[in-house]
């Protein structure tokens, strides 16, 4: 590895009205290095990434970069700088081509004129795109293309600007096992290239594939570096919460009860066929598959977000049309979906609003509010997911990622569901926070709650199910008990192609 050290953040401070969110945080970089960043959600890592891309400034530390004390004020500072980060929600304009979008705002214009040169401009991006091997084309539309190659246009993107500092944001939340595999190559070769790399994961197993260095943040705080190689999970856990998690996956498996939501050859649209399964009282179901294989569009149409063409749905042995989501919840069904901030929050409004604003009739009646009962019920809910927030008035948008899933989770949970969806509940969430929704889960079915939990996480799929679901092309490949499942069983019916 080179030894070249391209960034130092030294000793940074930065603080909010009544919170301080990094109180001390040093963090080093090597050129063509992968240093993984590490935290809780709120733990500040995101803090010190905008405070590098320009977004914040600090109140107090120095930036060094190639030995020479910068100052960032904005993200034009940062890119002369050779920083370029890539969040975790793709920002790029779906309706343009590969080469619009990597040149958005920059475009080389004919000599002499004030039109954009698109030869030149393709040109350009095809080189670019042509040192990664990519199999994109400059005039291809982004809305074409896979998720997987809009990351990759993400980072010619960024390398675009000649950038030699990458900072990637949960690169891979919606990536399938394959197309992980696709970006490490890609990483790899720009370790090569002698970039460095800042990579925010809290997928552990993804830090000893591609990660050289993991920093830990706590709380604001520079908790300590370790070498992957001779660092084990437990010991990157317990520095991430202050505590051993003993029982990370907390399940207690026990007699399910009767059968309380039958699906009976479902078919919908282009992509689900004859879909059918069943969920007893006090189970968790999961649901595995690809990216794409149509776990989350069955779990839609059972909350009456899209039309079923055809089949049945029988719910508590009765069969019945769920209209639309206020009919579902009316029959007891919850759903918390896959995007929370393209289909569940409200970013702009307050902790207590997204918390009560399915529960409006416990506390609402004619035009009089009963506002005791309103923030008890929000008290309820924060205190029940550990929501980490200065008060119920704080803007939603403002919490840490995890944060965020938290409170869409306690949302339906305040709305006592009998049958609860829940659509990856643990995307972008750190690994304590993981434990207690867990926790969560685990007494919800102790308590008489089915849940069905579609996950890419196979981990989580194998210790939280009582039986699996797998989906592939829109139909059911496989239905299997929770004796002797394996992350093999379950990518061996994930993988088969079944044609209509």
């Amino acid at each position: 590895m080179n030894e070249h050290i391209l960034l130092k953040m030294n000793h940074i401070k930065k603080e909010f009205p009544g919170v301080l969110a990094l109180k001390d945080v040093s963090f080093e970089l090597r050129s063509g290095e992968v240093h993984a960043l590490l935290g809780e959600n709120g733990a500040g890592k995101s803090t010190l990434i905008k405070i590098l891309g320009g977004i914040y400034s600090s109140d107090a530390g120095e930036i060094v970069i190639d030995g020479k004390v910068v100052t960032i004020n904005s993200v034009l500072d940062a890119q002369k700088q050779g920083i370029s980060v890539i969040h975790q929600e793709l920002v790029l304009v779906p309706h343009m081509s590969v080469a619009e979008n990597i040149y958005l705002g920059r475009e080389p214009l004919k000599k002499g004129t004030r039109f954009v040169d698109y030869k030149q401009m393709n040109r350009e991006a095809k080189r670019i795109l042509d040192s990664f091997e990519l199999d994109i084309r400059p005039e291809d539309e982004i809305s074409d293309l896979t998720i997987a190659q809009q990351q990759m246009v993400e980072i010619t993107k960024a390398l675009s600007f000649n950038a030699k500092i990458l900072v990637m944001d949960e690169p891979t939340s919606s990536l399938s096992e394959k197309d992980v595999d696709f970006l490490f190559e890609n990483i790899r070769k720009l370790k090569k290239a002698n970039v460095g790399i800042i990579y925010i994961s809290h997928r552990m197993s993804e830090l000893k594939q591609i990660a050289d260095k993991i920093t830990v943040i706590r709380d604001g705080e520079y908790i300590g570096t370790r070498e992957t190689a001779t660092s084990t999970n437990d010991e990157l856990i317990a520095m991430m919460v202050g505590r051993q998690l003993t029982k990370y996956y907390t399940r207690t498996f026990g007699e399910m009860g009767k059968t309380v939501l039958e699906v009976k050859h479902l078919n919908a649209g282009k992509l689900l066929k004859d879909v059918s399964f069943s969920l007893n009282r006090g189970e968790i179901l999961g649901f595995a598959g690809l990216v794409g294989a149509g776990r989350s569009e069955v779990m839609k149409c059972i909350f009456g977000v899209d039309p079923i063409d055809s089949g049945q749905i029988v719910v508590d042995g009765v069969d019945v049309i769920i209209k639309d989501p206020e009919h579902a919840i009316s029959m007891g069904i919850a759903l918390v979906p896959e995007s929370r901030k393209k289909e569940a929050l409200f970013p702009d409004q307050s902790v207590m609003f997204n918390i009560t604003i399915k529960s409006l009739q416990d506390f609402i009646h004619g035009v009089r509010v009963n506002n005791k009962k309103e923030e008890a019920i929000t008290r309820e809910f924060v205190d029940k997911m550990e929501i980490k927030t200065p008060n119920y008035e704080q803007v939603v948008g403002n919490l840490s990622g995890g944060n965020q899933q938290k409170v869409v989770i306690g949302r339906w949970l305040a709305t006592k569901p009998r049958i609860l969806i829940l659509d990856e509940p643990t995307r972008g969430v750190d690994v304590g926070a993981k434990a207690e929704i867990y926790s969560i889960m685990n007494e919800l079915v102790k308590e008489g709650v089915s849940i069905i939990m579609i996950s890419s996480e196979l981990p989580e799929v194998i210790n939280m199910s009582d039986r699996v679901v797998v989906m592939s092309n829109g139909r059911i490949t496989g239905m299997l008990s929770r004796e002797g499942l394996t992350q093999e069983k379950i990518m061996h019916y994930a993988t088969q192609f079944v044609t209509t």
